[in-house]
């Protein structure tokens, strides 16, 4: 719908769009690892290029803002989702690294769940921003947004019973610091993609 008016270097919903797609590539590499339980140097080199790779993205998207006369949305808008989709894709590369650090091997049944929440919730995200192109289809975008929002919901029980069977179960205290960060990063992953859908909900009303 915008497209038509801005020159094709100026492609922001294009490099949103990959910024959320490399969301994605890092939570399936996170999830597959996760249901081997452990995140081998391997794995973790890769969630970190995959990093690299919307960092430049990001980059990318400040770059043509601080060139662009004219927007298709609200550059502050523009802004605020080039930040929150990049802290998901790091979110998710700081989790890994604390787990390669803290050396934590085994399968977790709530970080697996988490893992495949995450999963479709990012993919969410992608389908929100992908629904930034044709403000047509803002029912479609709305039901994503519901979804995400959904998801977190989830999150934060899937978090709260994590960490109530951590501490009544597990005696060792180094334990119980290693799994109460990472279950609460994990949450964390969904408090950011709903971020990302509270800002598409806000350019949805101010372009209705």
């Amino acid at each position: 719908m915008f497209d038509r008016f801005l020159p094709k270097e100026y492609n922001f919903f294009g490099l949103l769009e990959k910024q959320a797609a490399f969301s994605a590539e890092a939570a399936k590499l996170f999830k597959d690892a996760v249901a081997t339980g452990s995140i081998t140097e391997e794995v973790l080199k890769q969630i970190q290029e995959v990093e690299h790779q919307g960092d430049e993205v990001t980059h990318e998207i400040l770059e043509q803002l601080d060139k662009s006369f004219i927007t298709p949305i609200d550059r502050e808008d523009i802004h605020a989702l080039a930040k929150e989709l990049d802290d998901i894709t790091d979110m998710m590369c700081t989790i890994s690294s604390r787990m390669r650090i803290y050396k934590i091997s085994g399968v977790d049944k709530y970080l697996v769940k988490f893992s495949f929440v995450i999963e479709e919730s990012i993919n969410g995200v992608l389908c929100t921003i992908r629904g930034l192109r044709d403000l047509k289809n803002v029912k479609t975008i709305l039901r994503s947004c519901v979804e995400v929002n959904r998801l977190e919901n989830v999150g934060d029980r899937m978090r709260d019973e994590a960490l109530t069977e951590l501490f009544e179960n597990e005696k060792d205290p180094i334990k119980i610091i290693k799994w109460k960060e990472i279950y609460q990063e994990a949450e964390t992953v969904l408090d950011i993609c709903e971020d990302v859908t509270n800002i598409v909900e806000s350019i949805l009303v101010k372009n209705a």
